[in-house]
């Protein structure tokens, strides 16, 4: 690895920062470079420091890691935050990732899987555990669809086959090698998508044509 990673830590709960500081120690190449407690003390930290990644708790006190990944992002669209879950916060998972939050990871993790969610966030990818995801899916299915007129989304033959294969998990080479397009191709058609979704992410993107059945899964 060339270069540090820095990781900010956002939890209420000092055990948990200390265990997880202590953790990612353990990586090469990883580095905390900040810890807060509540959403209100990331905000201010953030004022004069920018990690590459944010570890995120969902439910704290004072400002929650909704509305602390929402006004983050106001302010600096291109930083990463990837959640802090248990499974008693699926209730807010659709929430966080509307927000821009580009990954989870759960509580009860390991190393391994740590580290792996923080790089693939880290190169652009989005993360997110399998069962975790296998239930956002199913209870964001059966939910109603958002505020938006299916008539209001049209999208192209060429849109739809993309959007799919990015619902599917394809990395945009992969996409480009199904499809028979270059990567920058797929990239332009990614951008079209988020912007007529008026979603952030391709995490917020893979929710949005779930929830309002733009692909079949």
């Amino acid at each position: 690895m060339n270069r540090l990673i820095t990781i900010g830590i956002v939890d209420d709960h000092a055990i948990f920062r200390d265990g997880l500081k202590s953790v990612l120690s353990q990586i090469d190449g990883f580095y905390v470079v900040f810890e807060a407690m509540t959403g209100i003390d990331f905000l201010e930290i953030l004022r004069d420091t920018k990690p590459d990644i944010v570890l995120m708790d969902i439910s704290m006190p004072e400002m929650d890691g909704i509305r602390a990944t929402e006004k983050a992002l106001e302010r600096h669209p291109h930083l990463k935050i990837i959640a802090l879950s248990s499974y008693s916060d699926h209730i807010y998972y659709y929430k966080m990732i509307k927000a821009g939050a580009e990954g989870f990871v759960l509580k009860k993790s390991g190393k391994e899987e740590l580290e792996k969610a923080i790089m693939e966030v880290y190169n652009g990818n989005n993360f997110f555990p399998q069962d975790l995801l296998k239930n956002l899916i199913f209870k964001i299915s059966h939910e109603g669809r958002e505020a938006m007129n299916e008539s209001d989304i049209v999208l192209s033959k060429r849109e739809t086959e993309v959007l799919q294969l990015i619902c599917t998990g394809n990395t945009n080479s992969e996409i480009a090698d199904k499809l028979f397009i270059s990567p920058k191709t797929v990239d332009n058609h990614r951008t079209n998508l988020l912007q007529k979704t008026n979603t952030k992410n391709a995490a917020h993107l893979v929710m949005f044509a779930i929830k309002n059945h733009l692909i079949e899964v």
